[in-house]
């Protein structure tokens, strides 16, 4: 990934290695040493900000043991879904339980320690608040508000907006490729012609007429390829869920523990192997463009293609989404909103009637107005 290489370095790695000093930020969760004045993720102010003693040397290291923190893995709870299938985990005192997926009840509590499945490897913590969130929730609600149902507003749907964090499968990968294709050059002939001109006279003129000249042409390229997330839920297909991407992948951190405290989360449903075919086909597409870009010439044709994977790397990563789902007249919608940008996308249902009623009356207001043009005429 681009936006990771840095863990690349050696001392890079060493220092994400050991468990992260500090206190968990209060909006997003990220950890913060008593000397930050501010969150280096979200920007939020550090409450517990203790500036430095007035003439302390620069250079004076931290006294780091001091600063360290034991946090214990939050106890949760695990639900699975029977309708979709989804996976969640939350807190341990929810005694009832709806699917944030597909507003189903049918669920049924199970142990994680029998799916073997991956640890997250990273994750971004929300910096969109529950109460900003549901105000913009809100405010979405009301666009377009005419055509909606009248009910709709009414509706008690804006409790049922969860944060979440959703798994989402990124990929690095080496594309290697062999190619060939016709490639074509313009070159410009002069033609004579004979035309009529605007007096009726017959005129000799020139133009310019454009040819292609074709050659056969065959190479290799290749290109590292990273930055694509696939979602590991199967209740948030891809399609889904990138309408509300991007995520800026700079702010990721190593994934602890504490970053679920207070939030829900999904157990990717989306095997590994699964989603890196989705993510081949993205990258196949982008090397097919990027050799078509590549090639020289000022055009070209039949470009043919035969590419390879290698060096592929992964990471499983949380990402922070505020989701709500609700049903009217048996119908199922749902709202996204990026906890960590603020995008949000969503679909709303339509009152046709509201609909018809505006067609009727542009109708109408069309009728009288060819009725008076008419009357007029005929005076």
């Amino acid at each position: 990934m681009p936006d990771i290489e840095w863990l690349d370095s050696p001392s890079a790695v060493d220092a994400e290695s050991h468990a992260p000093t500090g206190t968990p930020c209060d909006a997003c969760g990220t950890p913060i040493e008593s000397l930050d004045k501010f969150c280096p993720a979200c920007g939020t102010t550090n409450p517990r900000y203790t500036p430095p003693a007035r003439g302390a040397a620069a250079t004076t290291q931290r006294p780091i043991e001091a600063e360290l923190v034991v946090v214990d893995e939050p106890a949760q709870k695990h639900f699975r879904c029977d309708n979709c299938g989804s996976e969640m985990t939350a807190d341990p005192q929810q005694r009832s339980y709806v699917c944030p997926f597909c507003d189903s009840t049918y669920v049924v509590e199970f142990s994680p320690n029998l799916t073997g499945r991956q640890r997250p490897e990273f994750v971004i913590g929300f910096t969109i608040t529950p109460e900003q969130a549901l105000a913009e929730f809100h405010k979405w609600l009301r666009q377009n508000s005419w055509f909606r149902p009248g009910d709709l507003a009414q509706a008690k749907i804006a409790d049922r907006l969860k944060g979440i964090y959703l798994p989402f499968w990124s990929f690095s990968m080496l594309a290697q490729s062999t190619w060939r294709a016709s490639i074509g050059e313009y070159w410009y002939r002069t033609e004579t012609y004979t035309t009529t001109d605007s007096k009726g006279n017959r005129v000799t003129r020139t133009r310019q007429v454009r040819e292609t000249e074709w050659f056969p042409l065959a190479g290799r390229h290749h290109r590292y390829y990273s930055g694509y997330l696939v979602s590991g839920s199967k209740g948030l297909p891809q399609g889904q869920a990138q309408r509300v991407m991007p995520f800026q992948l700079p702010a990721l951190k190593r994934y602890e523990p504490y970053f679920l405290a207070g939030w829900l989360s999904e157990e990717y449903s989306v095997e590994r192997e699964q989603a890196l075919q989705l993510c081949q086909q993205e990258f196949y597409q982008r090397e097919q463009q990027n050799i078509a870009a590549f090639l020289p010439g000022d055009t070209h044709s039949g470009l043919e293609a035969s590419t390879t994977f290698d060096h592929i790397n992964s990471d499983l990563i949380l990402l922070p989404v505020y989701l709500l789902t609700y049903r009217y007249q048996d119908k199922l919608y749902r709202f996204l909103l990026n906890g960590q940008t603020g995008k949000m996308e969503g679909d709303k249902p339509v009152s046709w009637h509201r609909i018809g009623t505006v067609i009727g009356v542009c109708l109408a207001v069309i009728a009288l107005i060819a009725l008076i043009v008419w009357l007029l005429s005929n005076r």
